[in-house]
């Protein structure tokens, strides 16, 4: 008879592996029998690989940091539903190849959001990309013009969630809008896109240089989407005048440096 080790290696059984001492004095403990020893190794095993995929997916999406929900600070955004947000945490979105858009003045909160809610999708298996505007851009126009745009447009459909931040902050391209339709059409009721955004829906034509071509982003991308509109002060101005960095001057959260990390 193999040995029991032999065999879970050989099962590939690695997270139950290391653990087995652990778990044979806790069955030992709990006087179990056989059927409840061995659903308790099988669950050992269970979240060692569920852990190991979370962990493999977060790397997969690029995030620039973690935040999570619990960080962020709901008293200081009233504006904000919360009950959307907790539905928006299901990830029910995502299963249904639905957007979400966040809308805000720089450092509102919108990053830490979709950063926040990427990672519940990740927690639910779902494969997520993150990626700023700017560098999507970069990457369409590359491969555009060294022949590869078909091969990256299929490359960034796959992600069952992707999460675009900073759209607005500089303008574009007919180009670039192009690309970006060419994208949308390309994802449109397969996959979830989030999009964060400085600007209001009526300034997304000047955003994207083409009034007809914004009108059918927005056509797509609304039609299946839930929206939040952030409409609270910087968290980066808070800080700095309870530093009393401000002074008395009058600051607004359009002022700040959108290239912050916590935006």
């Amino acid at each position: 008879m193999m040995e029991l080790s032999v065999l879970l290696e050989r099962l590939k059984m690695d997270h139950l592996l290391t653990q087995l001492d652990g778990v044979c004095a806790q069955a030992a403990k709990g006087d179990l029998d056989y059927q409840g020893f061995l659903a308790q190794a099988l669950e050992a095993e269970w979240r060692g690989r569920q852990q190991r995929g979370i962990e493999s997916r977060l790397r997969l999406a690029r995030f620039p940091w973690i935040k999570t929900l619990d960080q962020f600070d709901f008293e200081f955004q009233p504006s904000l539903d919360r009950k959307v947000v907790r539905e928006l945490a299901g990830v029910t979105f995502v299963e249904r190849a639905e957007n979400v858009v966040l809308l805000g003045p720089p450092g509102v909160g919108k990053t830490h959001l979709a950063i926040a809610l990427g990672i519940k999708a990740v927690e639910a298996s779902c494969s997520v990309l993150f990626l700023t505007f700017e560098s999507l851009m970069g990457r369409l126009v590359r491969a555009r013009h060294e022949n590869r745009l078909e091969r990256t447009l299929q490359q960034l459909a796959y992600p069952r969630l992707l999460i675009l931040d900073e759209l607005g902050y500089l303008p574009l391209t007919r180009e670039e809008a192009s690309l970006f339709f060419r994208l949308l059409v390309r994802r449109y009721e397969r996959g979830s896109l989030m999009v964060t955004s400085n600007k209001s829906f009526a300034d997304w034509g000047e955003v994207f240089n083409d009034h007809v071509l914004a009108t059918a982003i927005l056509d797509r991308l609304l039609h299946h989407a839930t929206t939040l509109n952030i409409k609270g002060e910087s968290y980066r101005l808070r800080e700095k005048k309870k530093a009393g960095l401000l002074g008395r001057r009058s600051v607004t959260a359009a002022e700040e440096v959108t290239t912050d990390a916590s935006t």
